[in-house]
């Protein structure tokens, strides 16, 4: 019989309250584990130590993987919970950062957590004192950046931060301004990238005129150098792509995910999110060399970090009318594809339908449809360019199946790529919609009504975990649940992918044949990104719980909705309060 650990429940500063309560910073005790972290280099960046997780998704290409082996399909039956610290509850997406046995963690109401990555025994805490321009659901944050002695921080009321790693201290605090304001106004819900001397955010525009954008800011200084308008203005590149609009009647193309970055091409990374204004696009003016693609909405840029020029963009869908965002990772790969090892940009949009694009010249390669959407017919196999359906267009008369529903086949819970055996994981959901008709209010200016349906031949089971074959371009073993899937993936080298949903549930699958290996209930909701690192030779797992965002909180809707009360998986959920929870293998 297995020796279990003692479970860690740490009640650090006066209670749980301490953890969050009273603004600025609260310092503790940390021995030597400050004293002896080292600065995040460029070079640590490009290469992560195995035992670190330095950025969003670990490394720059966004993969979501971790080289580290210990815990194994022969093993992993044997987590076991390693320790736990509760959190302030709240909306959010969070993603724990590990760097030398520390963890950093941005939770709800801008604080900073640096915490001792084996016992979750606090180290500082550092609580922001501004006041949040939108507190509500869309003020969730994915996370932070490392670099050198900082720790950069995107907070509530459009600044970024740069904290001193070893004391929680402010070393610089910049305003990213803006001049226009909407029913729901901009935020910074990305976390920021850290490329080549510059530290890159995306900033989120839901319904505020002349949209978003994304801003570098000097690494040293944290003032600003540049700034890309993901929305084309009348008189650049792309400004006739919105049907005659005026500069503030166009909006959108929020950058509410984090990008990624080739060092060898110098170029980053970002998707783009549509406008909810629709109704605007929806019948074309008649006037010569004026388009409705609305650029650069659901599109990849590439830009250069130093300058924010943009070198190449690639629409993935114009004129979306159904909010099918294309804003979600872009996870750089190398493919062979006719014999030659190319460097691709692969991302999927709400639809579950993957582009992939070449990284260097922005060319279209090729396209894998997971089979959710019914949206498009036939896709150019030189270009990309997408056909759709005669009934994709909501128009005043009907009601049209529209597939997936507006929340997505997809959402910002991102695929994991495993390097050494080219398979990609990805968490979906199986729900369509019933669109339209237009002129009845809602989110979209159209009117079109986005009311979620299940699929025509559904089985009652509306989330899936897909796994993908890139050498094959095939779909290779799924995973299906009642439940809608609502962290991220994390594959690992042990052979072991992980992946949370929305019954509390924490699963660890057979990276080959998608068998679960192990599961446990975790207590609250995991909507956010789950992690892997080491400390001492010893692997963790680290997922945040019970801080559910938007998207959760919407399936729970959705999926109590179509089995009833009685019978939804969700109904009765423990609800035990939001947390970092961390497992590890028992001794």
């Amino acid at each position: 019989m297995p020796v279990l650990k003692p479970i860690k429940l740490i009640l650090v500063c006066g209670g749980i309250a301490g953890l969050w309560q009273g603004a600025g910073v609260v310092k503790a005790d940390s021995g030597d584990l400050l004293a002896n972290l080292s600065p995040v280099s460029d070079t640590m960046l490009a290469a992560p130590s195995a035992s670190d997780w330095l950025m969003w998704r670990r490394t720059y290409d966004g993969f979501g993987f971790s080289p580290l082996d210990q815990i194994t399909k022969a093993n992993v039956a044997d987590l076991e919970l390693a320790w736990t610290v509760p959190l302030e509850s709240g909306s959010n997406m969070a993603t724990p950062l590990v760097h030398d046995g520390v963890m950093y963690l941005l939770s709800t109401h801008d604080t900073m957590l640096a915490m001792d990555a084996t016992s979750g025994e606090l180290l500082w805490r550092h609580k922001y004192e501004g006041t949040p321009i939108y507190d509500g659901v869309g003020s969730a944050k994915i996370g932070l950046a490392l670099y050198d002695n900082k720790v950069l921080m995107p907070t509530g009321d459009m600044r970024m931060l740069a904290l001193d790693s070893k004391s929680g201290e402010v070393i610089w605090n910049t305003e990213i301004v803006t001049t226009q304001a909407g029913p729901i106004p901009y935020s910074l819900r990305a976390a920021p990238i850290v490329a080549n001397g510059m530290v890159i955010q995306g900033v989120t525009a839901t319904m505020v005129p002349e949209g978003g954008f994304i801003v570098g800011l000097d690494l040293t200084t944290g003032a600003e150098v540049w700034r890309f308008q993901s929305i084309a203005r009348p008189d650049a590149a792309g400004g006739n792509t919105w049907n005659d609009l005026e500069l503030p009647k166009r909006s959108g193309g929020s950058v509410w995910i984090p990008g990624s970055y080739d060092p060898g091409l110098d170029l980053i990374y970002f998707g783009t999110a549509p406008t909810y204004d629709t109704a605007s696009l929806l019948y074309p003016v008649d006037k010569p060399g004026i388009s409705t693609d609305a650029l650069y909405t659901n599109s990849t840029v590439a830009l250069r970090p130093k300058t924010g020029e943009l070198v190449w963009h690639y629409q993935h869908m114009a004129n979306d009318q159904w909010d099918l965002d294309w804003i979600y990772e872009r996870q750089l790969i190398e493919l062979p594809i006719d014999g030659v090892d190319r460097q691709i940009v692969l991302t999927a949009g709400k639809m579950a339908l993957y582009d992939a694009i070449d990284a260097a010249t922005g060319e279209y390669v090729f396209s894998i449809d997971l089979g959710l959407q019914n949206l498009v017919s036939a896709i150019d196999p030189i270009t990309g360019a997408k056909t759709l359906n005669p009934n994709a267009a909501p128009n005043a008369e009907d009601t049209r199946l529209v597939c997936p529903f507006a929340n997505g086949g997809r959402n910002w819970q991102s695929a994991a790529y495993n390097p050494d055996t080219k398979m990609l994981y990805l968490p979906l959901s199986e729900i369509c919609m019933n669109g339209g008709p237009t002129g009845n209010g809602g989110l979209l200016s159209s009117g079109s009504q986005l009311t979620p349906t299940p699929l025509p031949d559904s089985d009652g089971k509306f989330g899936r975990m897909q796994a993908v074959n890139l050498g094959t371009r095939e779909l290779d073993w799924s995973f299906r649940e009642v439940v809608s899937p609502t962290s991220a993936a994390l594959a690992t080298a042990g052979g072991v992918v992980f992946g949370g949903a929305l019954d509390e549930s924490f699963k660890a699958f057979d990276d080959a044949s998608g068998e679960i290996l192990w599961q446990t209930d975790l207590g609250d909701i995991p909507a956010s990104f789950p992690i892997s690192y080491s400390v001492d030779g010893e692997q963790y797992i680290a997922v945040i719980i019970g801080q559910p965002s938007l998207h959760a909180n919407i399936m729970i809707g959705v999926v109590t909705g179509f089995l009833g009360i009685e019978q939804s998986p969700v109904t009765d959920l423990d609800r035990t309060g939001a947390a970092v929870v961390v497992y590890a293998l028992s001794e």
